[in-house]
């Protein structure tokens, strides 16, 4: 498949990280604010033509018995809303407990509280890659 991007939609920031199907790493790129509580599209274009990803993934937050939580619904409408704008395939990959371990990875080493949220979006890519 190749380059994907991985995404960590949050209702204040999204998290974002690069992956290779060929490898089956991904790496960490940035964190993304919400601009008047809506994605900031402009940035996400960008990333887009930068690393011209074959395929998109969204991190599912479900709660530990596989129901849905507050932020289910927000994170299928930003993975519908990435496939309508940007016409590429978006894939769903559970992101149960991807920012704890987020927070358990980095520590205290964490530069600033942001980091969190692209780490998690590389952990989430990474679990949807040995999924595959």
């Amino acid at each position: 498949m190749g380059t994907l991007l991985g995404f960590d939609y949050g209702s204040r920031k999204i998290g974002v990280a690069v992956g290779q199907t060929v490898t089956g790493t991904a790496t960490a790129l940035e964190t993304l604010h919400l601009v008047n509580h809506r994605p900031d599209w402009e940035r996400i274009e960008s990333l887009i033509n930068e690393w011209r990803p074959q395929a998109l993934v969204v991190g599912l937050p479900l709660d530990v018995d596989d129901s849905e939580t507050d932020a289910t619904q927000p994170a299928l409408r930003f993975s519908r809303q990435l496939e309508g704008r940007f016409h590429i395939k978006v894939y769903l990959a559970d992101e149960r407990f991807s920012s704890f371990e987020a927070r358990d990875r980095l520590g205290h080493k964490a530069k600033r509280l942001e980091d969190y949220d692209a780490v998690a979006a590389k952990l989430i890519l990474e679990t949807w890659l040995n999924e595959l």
